[in-house]
């Protein structure tokens, strides 16, 4: 049975020095509140184990309490890069380990099951396999073949945020689950927060995963624990605080660049809220309860963030490009920060493919409802409507390990002509820079049936002869590798805002396969770092119909989040801050059909 404490007495266990790891996924259920007061306290020296840090490591980095970094990825999500990460990283104040998704999942189910290691797909074509000591190859014992061995991952204490315990301690998750189940496993002591804490035989949520309390050492109940993060059903990711959070750090910054430190600046977690006040309770837990059914076309009209264009725009036309690779077979994954990639999904949905299967939230989400694209209420749409909540690493062991995802479309920050991508380091104006890593992109680049790539701004710098360090690339390239491999064949894409490139298996470079309207090809070839085959004959690329334009402009993407991928970062957050507002006011209209004490969502469990 798991001890019922509260919060400052579920902080005091958190020693210092240990493999910790951190529960949620990018903006949803991360425990914010016990974070902060495990920095206040003053703890430190830990290894922090995460595939995503996020928001949770940033408050680590800040306060100078992370030695080592154990990661796949790390982002503000729809904010941009992490700049504590980057700091830490650039200027090597921590230790890291860069570890692929697939090698660190197996690699907590090595602690979970007891055994020193566990297989896995080795992602061909990454470099990260290069430089990382978190895996051996060796034959397999059988087949004989290239197999990849991931190094038993141990975590010493685990902090996840959850909705509901009961008082024996069981825990329930709803939702998309990120890697805590492999990190549950691989914990030694777990300590959760929770929103409430219920009598015993009341948990069981549709959808819901249970954990027992033989596995739970203490539980705090920490009503609006995650905040500003979401926990649904009680509450989605308030956007607007976190907002105001990412302008206060550059502003800091700036102002620390200008003068000279004087004093030990202290931990900025304290820029982040303990909890809205009864107004903004009132407006999250709305959002939380919002259906697609309440969002039609007409109230969408009413809130406009961009005025109206007769003709298409660059954006656009990638969106619909992209939907044209899906048909109603597609089973589409979204990956991290691809808004485009999501309308065009969406796109292809409500036309051509109304069978395509998405999964979204890295893999949490399984077969998603059509829905208008949001910041607040995405999460709660697709929560909604989902058939099955997983967790990431049970998406890669169903979907990509057995080769069933046919599209995770993925923008990249550079690419060469041979298909070779880089997120992780960049040389820019004589600095060497951090970017936020692949993630899963180097085992999905073979895993999934298709490998298309978006480049929103083609430049020499971007689209290169040669990458330095290669993040991800299709290792396994040919219709006969990949059938060896029990993988489906497919094609690798890339589509810019220049053309449509697709990579020639057996000559191992991009061709040119179509040139968007208005672009020349002397244009393409001046802003490409390198050569590439050009079609013959080069066609133009279909441009949007009327009605394409119409569901993006109205239906799709009324508020024009697909954009953000394509303006400056110095402009992203002013946009952010049109969209918030304006998904506000429609929100605040659709209150009046919203219970009065709607933040009290303990009887509607």
């Amino acid at each position: 049975m798991a001890d019922i404490i509260n919060l400052d007495e579920l902080a005091e266990i958190v020693p210092d020095g240990v493999r910790l790891g951190v529960g949620g996924v990018h903006l949803s259920r991360l425990p914010i509140a016990l974070i902060k007061r495990v920095l206040a306290n003053g703890k430190k020296d830990f290894v922090f184990i995460s595939w995503g840090g996020g928001l949770p490591l940033e408050l680590f980095l800040e306060a100078n309490a992370v030695r080592k970094l154990i990661f796949c990825f790390s982002s503000l999500d729809i904010f941009g890069l992490a700049p504590r990460f980057r700091d830490a990283l650039e200027n090597k104040k921590v230790e890291i380990e860069e570890w692929t998704a697939l090698a660190m999942a197996q690699a907590l189910h090595a602690a979970h099951f007891n055994l020193p290691e566990m297989p896995f797909q080795i992602p061909a074509g990454s470099d990260l396999m290069k430089t990382g000591t978190f895996w051996k190859q060796n034959p397999s014992a059988f087949s004989g073949e290239p197999l990849g061995q991931a190094r038993r991952l141990d975590v010493d204490l685990l902090l996840p945020h959850a909705q509901r315990a009961d008082r024996s301690g069981n825990v329930e998750i709803q939702g998309s689950r990120g890697f805590d189940p492999s990190l549950l496993g691989a914990a030694k002591r777990v300590l959760v927060t929770v929103e409430e804490v219920v009598e015993s035989g009341v948990l069981g949520a549709p959808r819901a995963f249970l954990l027992p309390k033989e596995f739970v050492t203490a539980v705090a109940e920490v009503p609006w624990g995650a905040y500003p993060t979401s926990c649904l059903p009680y509450y989605t990711t308030d956007y607007q605080e976190l907002l105001n959070y990412v302008e206060t750090q550059q502003r800091r910054s700036k102002s620390k660049a200008a003068t000279p430190p004087v004093e030990l600046v202290q931990p900025e977690a304290n820029d982040l809220k303990p909890a809205p006040d009864a107004p903004r309770r009132t407006f999250l837990s709305a959002c939380a309860h919002t259906h697609t059914s309440d969002l039609s076309p007409d109230l969408l009209s009413r809130y406009p963030v961009n005025p109206p264009s007769s003709s298409w725009t660059i954006d656009e036309l990638m969106a619909v490009c992209l939907s044209r690779e899906y048909d109603n077979s597609s089973i589409c994954s979204v990956g991290s920060v691809s808004p485009l990639a999501m309308v065009s999904y969406l796109l292809a949905k409500k036309t051509h493919s109304p069978g395509l299967t998405i999964i979204a939230l890295n893999g949490g989400f399984i077969d998603i409802d059509f829905h208008p694209m949001s910041l607040i209420l995405a999460e709660p749409l697709e929560f909604g409507s989902a058939k099955v909540c997983w967790g990431g690493d049970e998406t890669y062991h169903w979907y990509y390990q057995q080769g069933r995802i046919t599209h995770e479309v993925i923008t990249v920050a550079q690419i060469d002509v041979h298909g070779r991508t880089n997120n992780a380091w960049i040389a820019s104006k004589g600095k060497t820079l951090r970017l936020p890593g692949q993630g899963g992109m180097a085992d999905v680049a073979n895993l999934h049936k298709n490998f298309i790539l978006y480049l929103t701004r083609h430049s020499p710098e971007r689209f290169t002869e040669a990458v330095e360090f290669c993040t991800a690339s299709r290792g396994l390239l040919t219709d006969e590798e990949r059938k060896r491999a029990g993988l489906q064949p497919g094609k690798v894409r890339l589509i810019s805002d220049l053309g449509v490139f697709e990579l020639d298996p057996e000559k191992n470079r991009f061709r040119l396969v179509s040139i968007h309207p208005g672009v020349s090809l002397d244009k393409v070839q001046a802003q490409t770092g390198g050569d590439f085959l050009i079609a013959d004959p080069l066609p133009l690329t279909e441009p949007p119909s009327a009605e394409d334009l119409r569901l993006i402009r109205e239906e799709v993407d009324p508020f024009g989040i697909r954009q953000l991928e394509f303006v400056p970062g110095r402009e992203r957050l002013a946009m952010i801050q049109r969209i918030l507002d304006a998904e506000a006011e429609m929100v605040r209209e659709l209150q009046g059909s919203v219970p009065a004490n709607a933040e009290l969502v303990k009887s509607t469990l």
